[in-house]
């Protein structure tokens, strides 16, 4: 099981310097993945979870490409329908050629209807948008020449170059948590990447779900990378309260051994969700601490690698 870090690139400290210390941090800890996430209109209903500033997805990971080297670059989730499937294609082509091969899709069907109002897209079918959107993706990605006639998007003989270094392109992680979520993530994608959740419902109801839904497409079941809050504290939380990533180390690291039980390949850990500090500006350096004691005490990586 490997690990990454949600960057901080929304509200106080957002800045060119601090997102690049956040991705050299992560790398020089030995964690093998960074991910953004991704709003491209700020209003009202948007900022009031995310603050201004927020970098833009993609102009951020070639900036972090370039200051990194060894740790993966991904999506925690590219919002599907904000943008035309030839322009998203080509801009994660780039990133991967720039990154030499380093981008992981995360994608997401989008949750605030008024960042769909500001594109005049219909928020309602947000979610056979992005699905006719994926496979035009995988068509330009893939093909020589590429042609696609979906319900949503057409276009004819479009070239994309450069391709994505990784072939037969960048993994494709599907965000979401609802039956439709997970049947997309069997059908497009590489691995499921749950946010937020619990390991009770992880474990009882939804990989059994995935699986049942993955035997009827008879398709493979996509691997479990799932998204959790890291907060640690000095007590114990109550395990009803609490989601998985949260509570004294000994709950968390609890929480990691259920999942690398069910087989996560990744665990991405989010410092900001869910903690009183997020937008503080001396959260940088708690949410350091934080996962430095979280990788020195309870992820099995080498000691050489931690700095």
């Amino acid at each position: 099981m490997k690990f990454g870090l949600k960057l901080h690139h929304s509200g106080q400290g957002a800045s060119p310097e601090h997102m690049k210390q956040w991705a050299q941090f992560a790398e020089n800890l030995g964690l093998h993945l960074v991910m953004v996430a991704d709003h491209a209109a700020l209003t009202p209903e948007v900022i009031e979870q995310y603050p201004a500033p927020y970098s833009e997805t993609f102009t951020n990971l070639a900036w972090l490409a370039a200051h990194t080297e060894k740790v993966l670059l991904g999506t925690t989730v590219v919002v599907v329908p904000y943008r035309h499937p030839v322009h998203l294609a080509q801009m994660t082509s780039n990133v991967d050629q720039l990154s030499g091969g380093r981008l992981v899709f995360g994608v997401g069907i989008g949750w605030a209807q008024t960042e769909f109002d500001v594109f005049n897209v219909p928020f309602h079918k947000r979610g056979v948008i992005t699905n006719d959107y994926l496979a035009a993706i995988k068509t330009l990605w893939t093909g020589e020449v590429a042609s696609h006639n979906g319900p949503y998007v057409s276009f004819k003989d479009v070239l994309l170059s450069p391709k994505p270094v990784q072939s037969p392109h960048p993994p494709v992680w599907v965000g979401g948590s609802s039956d439709r979520a997970m049947r997309r993530a069997v059908r497009f994608g590489q691995a499921w990447h749950p946010i937020s959740m619990r390991v009770d419902w992880l474990r009882d109801t939804a990989m059994p779900r995935l699986r049942q839904i993955a035997a009827t497409e008879d398709l493979p079941v996509p691997a479990l990378c799932p998204r959790i809050y890291c907060r640690l504290t000095d007590s114990p939380v109550p395990e009803d309260e609490r989601m998985a990533g949260e509570g004294t180390l000994e709950q968390v690291h609890g929480d990691l051994k259920e999942l690398e039980a069910l087989g996560a390949d990744y665990v991405l850990l989010d410092t900001k969700r869910n903690n009183p500090t997020a937008d503080s500006p001396r959260h940088h350096d708690e949410a350091w601490r934080t996962v430095a004691t979280l990788v020195e005490q309870a992820i099995d990586l080498p000691n050489e690698t931690v700095r």
